[in-house]
């Protein structure tokens, strides 16, 4: 299969998703974040040992400080992004509100309400809670999306969605 037919399919999956997230209500979204942070504290050292994998890989292939600091998950860094996911959960719900409304001369009604775009593309470098933070607010939106992080993280970021599904 090549790239190009991989991320169509990608999409078309993450467009049905969106249906799907379109439809859930708030508590269920919000639901959805507290059994994240719950698991990413859970599955600490899982996330752990992978991360430590793309250090290794990342230090072998001569990332510089900067890059592997980004890199780098500690136990206080998943507890950050587990508190992260909590505040966003603790959050309004972002969709269903009316932003403004109008009667035209003809007496027709117009209302603008937030709504979800449905399908985010996001690409990021050595970032591995970049996935937690954008799946969060993602979903919290009532967004699905394609999430692509680079290779340096690629361990990380595998145990971590792996995670982020079991949690849902």
């Amino acid at each position: 299969m090549s790239n190009d037919q991989l991320v169509a399919d990608l999409a078309d999956k993450a467009r049905k998703a969106s249906r799907t997230l379109i439809t859930s209500g708030y508590s269920k979204r919000q639901g959805a974040l507290l059994a994240i942070a719950d698991a990413l504290e859970a599955n600490m050292g899982e996330i752990l040992e992978a991360n430590k994998l793309d250090m290794e890989r990342g230090k072998a292939n001569g990332l510089n400080s900067s890059l592997l600091d980004r890199l780098a998950l500690n136990p206080e860094r998943i507890k950050d992004i587990a508190v992260g996911a909590r505040q966003v959960a603790a959050l309004d719900d972002p969709l269903g509100i009316v932003l403004r409304q109008r009667t035209l001369s003809n007496g027709l009604k117009l209302t603008q309400v937030t709504v979800p775009f449905g399908v985010i593309g996001m690409v990021y470098e050595a970032r591995p809670n970049v996935t937690v933070d954008a799946a969060v607010i993602l979903l919290m939106s009532g967004n699905a999306a394609l999430l692509r992080g680079s290779s340096s993280a690629q361990a990380s970021n595998e145990v971590l969605v792996k995670v982020m599904r079991g949690a849902l």
